[in-house]
């Protein structure tokens, strides 16, 4: 259980929310929306322990299992299946009893003794914390998640930020917590892993706390909601599912309207009266009295809700370019013995469409960061063209210095661009104020998003690699990223989970990851988007 107690929240001097009481029992599952910025991330942060209210208090009963929505680890060389498993402390017992078989295997005498007497009780430790069924129920939930043996027998530091993400929810469902705090749960998930997804949170007997713009999760899994609503700074609490939390919120807008058009006519009528009145000496004092009754109908009314600011993204206007600025000729990698992809050709032409699919794991980040110059190939190799400017968007927003502030990010990506437009532009992005001066670690994974594409705004990149540039995007902001790419006028290449996205851009060719064919777009195609 979670109880939070007239919490109050803010991102510097800015409010955020104020005055939020409310509880979270098992049984709970609630769903946290509104636009990003609202506030959604660092309420979940206070939730989880890992942030301090401004004000008020919040307390648990019980575990607690979260899941950020930029989930890092300090030992990268850990195994994806041992990080997993240290969700119930059973990868150190498991690390211990193979050492102690190898001991009882390669020694004699006293020595050997030991190592038998300690393997017995590293087999109770193991029994109490499930056994080998647990290990089993681990790697099940790992594989329903997209992330197959060979995947779980990598270090951390050979995977690609979708999987370790994915190692990430794996462990955290996998824990067994009371209370599941989870922030973008389906981000880097394909449709199989959804629906598995939806299914195994739905049945969850504690409570559950998650973020998500993906309707059909909230859908299936939530029976409460909590709406942050930005412009108020408060939290509107429905009790309700999905469906019907949206035809309730429809009926209170409606309600507001109503109840303040009632009240804006009848305190017109009290002032118009108190105006006549207000002629005569001797009406005055009634006068005075009419005008604070009209004063009293429209404050004991609530205001209308405003609508929620949405950025204005766009993409730069590309700089003058050769005919095929980008190409890639040969391109190989692997991770030691783990061969990711082979002898990759690619040709970006001037203006054109290019989505890259393949199944989680396939190297389809691998192989943006080769093209973007981040990683280099094993072997081939990326040739630049004639006025050449990348531009290239991070789905883990590595592209973003975390210790700066939104304003430093931005004067680093156009030192030249005078500090008055650099604010201009931010402000298009819904960075206001003192919002620029936040450090961009501190984001949420909606503002991270904003910035990222903000700093592509003033690249006047022809080529731009976008990596899944819709996650954490609210619907409104999504669909001014569809609006971009439909706009853009230089070249893009892609990947994405997101079907919208793909029929925004309008591909003319695809690139299926590993074995690196290149064909023409056909809606044939258009199948393997969600699933890829």
């Amino acid at each position: 259980m979670i109880i939070a107690t007239d919490v109050e929240l803010r991102a510097g001097s800015r409010l955020l929310i104020e005055g939020a009481t409310f509880r979270v029992n098992p049984g709970d599952r609630v769903g946290f929306v509104g636009r990003n910025g609202a506030g959604k991330t660092t309420l979940t942060r206070v939730l989880a322990g890992e942030g301090m209210p401004a004000g008020g208090a919040v307390s648990h009963s019980g575990t607690v299992g979260y899941l950020p929505q930029d989930p890092r680890t300090g030992d990268l060389e850990v195994l994806a299946r041992d990080r997993i498993l240290s969700a119930r402390g059973l990868d150190e017992v498991i690390r211990d009893l193979r050492a102690a078989e190898e001991l009882m295997a390669t020694t004699t005498g006293h020595e050997r003794d030991r190592a038998v007497r300690r393997y017995g009780r590293l087999e109770d430790r193991l029994h109490v914390l499930g056994g080998y069924a647990a290990e089993a129920e681990a790697a099940s939930i790992a594989s329903s998640l997209g992330l197959p043996d060979r995947i779980l027998t990598q270090p951390l530091r050979t995977l690609s930020g979708g999987q370790r993400r994915r190692v990430e929810l794996s462990r955290i469902l996998f824990s067994g917590a009371d209370t599941l705090l989870l922030d973008e749960p389906t981000n880097h998930l394909d449709a199989d892993s959804i629906t598995w997804l939806r299914d195994f949170l739905r049945s969850h007997q504690g409570g559950l706390v998650v973020i998500s713009h993906d309707v059909g999760l909230l859908d299936t899994v939530v029976n409460r909601v909590f709406h942050l609503d930005a412009n108020r700074c408060v939290i509107d609490i429905y009790n309700v599912g999905w469906k019907t939390y949206l035809e309730q919120r429809e009926t209170d807008e409606r309600r507001r309207k109503r109840e303040r058009a009632n009240a804006q006519r009848q305190a017109a009528t009290l002032q118009t009266q108190a105006d006549r009145m207000r002629a005569k000496a001797t009406k005055a004092k009634a006068a005075q009295q009419m005008e604070r009754r009209a004063q009293r109908l429209l404050s004991g009314v609530e205001d209308e809700r405003r609508a929620d600011k949405v950025a204005k993204i766009r993409f730069p206007d590309p700089a003058a370019c050769g005919r095929t600025p980008l190409t890639a000729e040969g391109l190989s990698k692997s991770y030691g013995s783990l061969e990711i992809f082979t002898d990759v050709d690619l040709a970006v032409d001037r203006g054109s469409r290019v989505v890259i699919l393949g199944l989680n794991g396939a190297g389809k980040t691998t192989l943006l960061r080769l093209l973007a110059g981040i990683d280099d190939p094993d072997m081939g190799k990326v040739i630049a063209g004639h006025g050449l400017r990348l531009g290239y968007y991070a789905q883990e927003h590595e592209t973003l210095d975390l210790s700066r502030s939104v304003l430093e990010n931005m004067r680093s990506a156009a030192p030249d661009l005078p500090e008055v437009e650099v604010r201009k532009i931010l402000g298009s992005f819904l960075f206001t104020g003192d919002d620029v001066e936040k450090p961009a670690g501190v984001l949420s994974g909606g503002e991270k998003t904003r910035l990222a594409l903000a700093t592509l705004v003033v690249s006047s990149a022809n080529v731009l690699l976008l990596d899944e540039p819709t996650n954490n995007l609210d619907p409104a902001s999504r669909e001014e990223i569809l609006s971009a790419l439909r706009t853009f006028a230089g070249a893009i290449v892609l990947v994405t989970h997101d079907e919208g996205a793909v029929a925004a851009l309008q591909p003319e060719r695809v690139i299926l990851l590993p074995d690196g064919v290149e064909d023409i777009w056909s809606d044939d195609f258009g199948d393997l988007v969600a699933l890829a």
